[in-house]
């Protein structure tokens, strides 16, 4: 007999939920062969190719989150706030990076003047997230002589985080790690999560024959510690407007922002970091080399 509303993949049911389980798992690794070449080789070629793709992935990620919370409004929002994005990117491209920033700053008084008071703050917050990942992406990609090498260094960091931590806690369990926040994850997942993040990082300045591995095994921890709290703050967000994924853009990932929420605080962190370290015009090396 069929309940409706029953779940058909439950704890009764361990078949199916095995079943369920290798099929998202094959969705995953399918995307990912797709994803991971396409982002890899956009930050080889830098220059055009590079904004150019995380100019798609910044509307994808506003389209997302104003489709989320920003309810009746999200249409003239997201209008305004993808105008100051691809204004923003073109700006990047002349070489103009801080009227860039200041047209980011007009659409998000756009964003204000346009979203009920009930969603203001919300709705203002999606341009600024995904313009993070935007322009910290592009800061940390314009060092000359490190910035391809950083941006795979994040990747290597975060992607190592993501597929352990999930992969441990599925196959391992144990204690929740903010069950009201996102119940499936665990202390188990993210403690090997963070491991294979700080590996993936070190491997990476290990066979580009960077120096100072404990430094770089640390800052690799702060960038998978910022991924992780990045993958947390989604499931926050997500978890107050009462959806599972932000959209089905993605076979067994979700949405833009289910696959680059750890990223955007990872490439965040980066920068802070970079710039701390390095200057403004040497992120990659404040970022690498200590």
């Amino acid at each position: 007999m069929i309940v409706a509303g029953a779940d058909p993949v439950s704890p009764r049911n361990p078949i199916l939920a095995a079943t369920a389980g290798r099929n998202n798992l094959v969705l995953r690794l399918g995307s990912a062969a797709v994803m991971v070449p396409l982002a890899l080789g956009a930050a080889y070629l830098g220059s055009f190719a590079f904004l150019a793709f995380w100019m798609i992935a910044a509307l994808g990620v506003l389209w997302e989150w104003d489709g989320l919370v920003c309810a009746h409004d999200k249409n003239a929002v997201f209008t305004i706030g993808a105008v100051a994005i691809i204004g923003s990117s073109l700006l990047w491209a002349l070489d103009r990076p801080i009227p860039a920033l200041m047209l980011i700053g007009l659409g998000m008084l756009g964003a204000t003047s346009l979203a009920s008071r009930i969603r203001r703050a919300w709705c203002v917050a999606g341009l600024a997230y995904a313009s993070v990942m935007l322009l910290a992406s592009l800061v940390l990609r314009r060092d000359p002589a490190l910035g391809f090498l950083a941006i795979v260094f994040v990747f290597a960091v975060v992607w190592s985080t993501d597929v352990v931590a999930y992969a441990a806690g599925r196959a391992l369990g144990g204690p929740k790690l903010m069950q009201r926040v996102s119940p499936n994850k665990t202390w188990t997942g993210a403690t090997g999560g963070l491991v294979a993040g700080i590996v993936g990082g070190v491997a990476v300045a290990k066979f580009a024959g960077i120096g100072n591995i404990a430094a770089l095994g640390l800052v690799a921890f702060v960038l998978s510690v910022a991924s992780q709290a990045g993958d947390l703050l989604e499931s926050a967000i997500k978890r107050q407007f009462d959806v599972k994924d932000t959209s089905w853009l993605i076979p067994g990932h979700g949405g833009l922002m289910d696959r680059l929420d750890g990223f955007i605080t990872a490439v965040a962190a980066a920068v802070i970091i970079g710039i701390l370290h390095g200057g403004v015009e040497a992120p990659g090396g404040g970022l690498l080399i200590w």
